[in-house]
């Protein structure tokens, strides 16, 4: 049993086309896909897992195969999301939960698939949210209802696209410890961006560079000499020195008063019926005091951000001061959003406009998703610019939509950056980057803090992803119920 992909051209978009001349994987020849944001990794990916229309050529795949990806995802957020949508009065839609979501493909479970999925549930430790509204879970804990919905249907081959990203350190470790033993009898395909997470079991590594494979190691096995090879390949500079100015006529507006705190919480609860996030969170935020927030997933890290952007309706029933704004006294939401820029998973699913790249980084500028105003000549200069920081102007009139989720997300990023905010809040903003892109963006990010008008709170779960300038940490631990 093997993948074969002979001259093959696939359909995986209405726009995007993916074609690949030659490329075979036998059954226990474990693959690792790396290369550049927009190099055709997870496209690849893809076509190996069977998604996407033959238009010519031959694909061979095997039967059972599994596939964890963010269009995945994506897919079935925006399902659920649609039930909410439906304009069918006689009929009140039922949101799926967690549980339903993992027997998707198995609604009949065996005793034995039973047996299994309380055991992958246990080890990524989501037993306990299994009974709750899938759309009600964060990124993280999603990504591993994904997971354990593939891992239940017994897969011989199990396609992995950034399986890590948005994993607590402690679910990584316990998915790594899986996958080494799932090795043995299961064929695995991996993309990842870091090379720090190379698997041990990995005997194929590609290398792939503008939608073909720019590199592949030989033999049976990867030696140190391949893993030296791609360090080289991935080796760019990422000093970043100087960045774009604010728009002098369009940046956020600052408070008056230095010595006033930008976000002030006062025994901050959030709750979901039984649900208990956290409790008795007592935070003040200054001017130029940057945080890190931590915490395991589900944690209520991207919760509590979300009642700080006014994104999460607990935010009238706390007691909360944002921007010198009591959240309920009768501020819009654009009394708050001017203050802002944002990065988060949640909103990289909710920009699903097809506008130019360079019109995503204009509408940075006044908070939309989409431009809808007509930005000024500056402005233009000033979003071209940051665009040429990220090696990107050339694509400056392609459709968002076509750009790869790494090549958005760095979009993303500047968009949320363009404007000087007062307030930057990075929620995992490195997913889906690669290791040179990742350093360039922390490196941007890092000035950006230095320079002394911008505050951050940022989310991570990787160690190495650290911003010099954070000197706070709020750990959400310490306000979770016992």
């Amino acid at each position: 049993m093997s993948i074969l992909l002979s001259e093959c051209l696939v359909k995986l978009a209405p726009a995007y086309h993916f074609a690949l001349s030659s490329f075979r994987l036998s059954e226990g020849q474990h693959l690792v896909i790396t290369g550049f944001n927009g190099s055709g990794k997870s496209s690849l990916a893809a076509v190996m897992a069977g998604a996407g229309e033959l238009l010519s050529g031959t694909r061979e795949t095997p039967a059972r195969i599994g596939w964890v990806s963010v269009a995945q995802q994506r897919a079935i957020i925006e399902a659920e999301r649609k039930k909410d949508d439906a304009d069918i009065l006689d009929v009140v839609p039922t949101p799926s939960s967690a549980l339903q979501i993992a027997l998707q493909h198995n609604p009949q479970p065996t005793a034995s698939q039973l047996q299994t999925l309380e055991y992958l549930a246990d080890m990524l430790g989501i037993t306990s949210l299994l009974p709750r509204a899938f759309l009600s879970l964060s990124t993280g804990e999603t990504r591993k209802v994904l997971l354990l919905q593939q891992l239940l249907s017994e897969p011989k081959w199990l396609v992995l696209d950034e399986p890590f990203d948005g994993l607590d350190v402690e679910s990584v470790a316990k998915l790594t410890d899986y996958l080494n033993t799932l090795s043995h009898h299961c064929t695995l395909i991996m993309v990842i961006n870091r090379l720090s997470e190379l698997p041990n079991w990995a005997s194929k590594l590609v290398f792939m560079e503008n939608n073909q494979i720019g590199w592949q190691s030989q033999g049976e096995s990867i030696t140190d000499a391949d893993r030296q090879h791609l360090a080289q390949i991935l080796h760019i500079q990422h000093q970043v020195s100087t960045l774009p100015p604010a728009d002098t006529e369009h940046r956020a507006p600052t408070l008056s008063d230095k010595h006033t705190p930008l976000v002030k919480l006062v025994n901050g609860n959030v709750a979901w019926g039984d649900n208990t996030v956290f409790a008795q969170l007592n935070w003040e935020i200054y001017p130029g005091q940057h945080w890190q927030i931590s915490g395991p997933n589900g944690s209520g890290k991207t919760c509590l951000l979300t009642l700080i952007t006014g994104d999460n309706p607990l935010c009238y029933s706390n007691d909360l001061m944002v921007f010198g704004y009591q959240r309920g006294s009768g501020e819009s939401i654009w009394d708050i959003k001017q203050h802002l820029g944002i990065v988060s998973n949640s909103l990289h699913l909710q920009y699903r406009v097809n506008c130019s790249l360079l019109d995503v980084i204009l509408s940075g500028y006044y908070d939309s998703i989409g431009l809808y105003q007509q930005p000024t000549l500056a402005q233009r200069k000033l979003a071209t610019a940051w665009l040429e920081l990220i090696n990107m102007a050339s694509l400056a009139k392609t459709p968002f939509q076509s750009l790869s989720f790494g090549d958005q997300r760095l979009a993303l990023i500047v968009r949320a950056m363009v404007k000087h905010p007062s307030l930057l809040i990075l929620d995992e903003p490195c997913n889906g980057l690669d290791d040179a892109n990742r350093l360039k963006i922390l490196a941007m990010v890092n000035l950006l803090a230095r320079q002394g008008d911008t505050t951050l709170l940022y989310v991570n779960h990787h160690t190495e992803d650290r911003i010099n300038a954070i000197e706070h940490c709020l750990d959400m631990r310490d306000y979770a119920t016992k």
